[in-house]
């Protein structure tokens, strides 16, 4: 596991808790040699996100094996990218945690025993530049999940042109971006996996947040195109679509005061089919399995994590 920081400290090791929950062996084909997100109105690295609350989801673990393998996280700095990247380095991968949030980022990889790497993603150049980093550190990349985004809850009328510039650079155009650098070096060495964030607006309609909404269905249909067309080149595209999920992003994004516990529990109680908001590390544990090795057989996929939000 990779337990060095560009331009920080060396972090500690983590320890991996004892579990005797399932073990998923994760196997991928070796690799040869080869970060960092943006945000906008509101940034979704700015804030560590909430902790897991056991006694609200009773979530089990499932533990995964990924040694020998290298992920690579935008907004991994807070929130759900945070748990997404501590679930990868628990399981022994090379993890790079990207993000413009720079003290954010570095706190985040020095407690997993990451690499952060500090940029924008909706920048080509840089998401180049972040491949090319990580194969070059560790000779491989097998996964990246791409959870960088920024959010105006604004309706139509009152979207800026920068609200929707933003957006679509952000949400839409660091998904391709950085997506497009992952392929190309997967399609050449063996296969790999994307994971993209989209969301329930994405599909659904999302009124009040219209440059969102829309520039998450353009990660969705990103995602369905770059499977179809790699779907014979072993790399794999999978979306996850998240519900309301108790973030920084959910609790601040365009409100003058962010919303407090009492309020975040009525919303969930008041919204969501099962009652209450989703922890962050209920949605990374999705991301995680997309990219594993049970999940071989999927591509193109939307997978909903949403309290059944989707299905009234």
């Amino acid at each position: 596991m990779l337990c060095s920081l560009n331009a920080w400290p060396d972090p500690k090791t983590p320890t991996l808790p004892a579990s005797s929950s399932q073990l998923i062996k994760v196997g991928f084909r070796p690799a040869t040699t080869a970060g960092l997100p943006a945000l906008g109105t509101y940034d979704a690295a700015l804030v560590p996100g909430p902790a897991p609350s056991n006694q609200s989801t009773a979530m089990k673990n499932v533990k995964f094996d990924f040694s020998n393998f290298t992920a690579l996280v935008t907004g991994g700095a807070s929130g759900m990218g945070a748990q997404v990247a501590r679930l990868f380095a628990q399981a022994g991968a090379d993890v790079f945690v990207v993000d413009t949030n720079a003290a954010l980022a570095a706190q985040t990889a020095e407690a997993i025993g990451a690499i952060a790497m500090v940029g924008d993603v909706s920048d080509p150049e840089f998401c180049n530049r972040v491949v090319a980093d990580a194969v070059a550190r560790t000779g491989r990349l097998d996964a990246v999940v791409n959870a960088a985004g920024t959010i105006a809850r604004r309706t139509g009328i009152e979207t800026s042109n920068e609200d929707w510039q933003r957006a679509m650079a952000v949400n839409a155009g660091g998904v391709f971006y950085m997506g497009r650098a992952a392929a190309r070096h997967m399609r050449a060495h063996g296969g790999g996996v994307v994971v993209n964030f989209g969301s329930i607006w994405g599909e659904l309609g999302g009124p009040g947040a219209l440059a969102y909404a829309s520039s998450k269905g353009a990660v969705h249909q990103v995602t369905r195109t770059f499977a179809l067309e790699l779907a014979r080149d072993g790399v794999r595209f999978n979306c996850v679509c998240p519900g309301e999920v108790d973030t920084p992003m959910l609790r601040a994004a365009g409100r003058v005061v962010p919303l407090n516990d009492a309020q975040a529990a009525e919303m969930g109680q008041r919204v969501v089919p099962m009652g209450r908001l989703a922890q962050p590390q209920e949605i990374a544990q999705v991301a995680v399995f997309l990219c594993s090795d049970a999940a071989s057989y999927m591509t193109g996929a939307m997978v909903y994590v949403d309290g059944g939000y989707s299905t009234q």
